[in-house]
């Protein structure tokens, strides 16, 4: 054989130049393979994601009115316990000073008791008495007592039941302590005396 002829099975055994090597398998490095990839969000998850952060401002400035609203109201309430003694203390002045005049009247009224005109003193008295009960009115209290008006439960107390046979069972006929106030609204009711059914 020739040298030739040696070196051609060499140069036949090595792979072609144009023929590719197959890639080596790179080594891994460990940023690679620490953590696997996650999967893409789902477009809902995103737009949930998305409206809890635009709500979270909006629901710690609700809390805050909350809070603010109950601090509120706690101040309302003291407020109106410290004022509602004051205002009952200037209603009742108020319904005082109404009667004063009532009052210096009777005072005047007793200091003529020793009067010989006992007529003077009698309506002095009844003007008094007026008086006291015009002050009644003003305050919203009016005085009744009507006769030969339907008994009303609500404005009468029947304190007797009296014969009458010319009037209807049940008719006003004599009121012994008059009433002040309307029905529903009223300091007390009238004392009667109504007629009885006749049988």
């Amino acid at each position: 054989m020739s040298d030739q002829e040696q070196t051609r099975p060499a140069e036949d055994r090595s792979p072609p130049e144009s023929e590719p090597t197959p890639p080596e398998s790179e080594p891994t490095s460990p940023e690679r393979s620490a953590a696997p990839r996650t999967p893409p969000r789902a477009p809902e998850a995103r737009e949930r994601e998305a409206e809890s952060t635009r709500r979270g401002p909006g629901a710690e400035e609700l809390e805050d009115r909350w809070r603010r609203a109950l601090a509120d109201l706690d101040n309302l309430r003291k407020r109106y316990a410290r004022e509602l003694p004051r205002e009952r203390e200037a209603e009742r002045a108020k319904v005082a000073a109404a009667f004063l005049p009532v009052v210096d009247n009777l005072e005047l009224a007793l200091a003529h008791a020793g009067a010989d005109d006992r007529g003077a003193i009698v309506s002095g008295v009844r003007a008094v008495r007026d008086q006291a009960v015009e002050v009644l009115r003003s305050l919203g209290y009016p005085r009744y007592e009507e006769t030969g008006v339907p008994f009303h439960p609500e404005q009468h107390e029947v304190v007797s039941v009296v014969d009458e046979p010319d009037t209807p069972a049940g008719t006003v006929v004599q009121v012994l302590r008059p009433g002040y106030g309307d029905p529903g609204h009223q300091l007390r009711p009238a004392a009667v005396a109504v007629s009885r059914k006749q049988e």
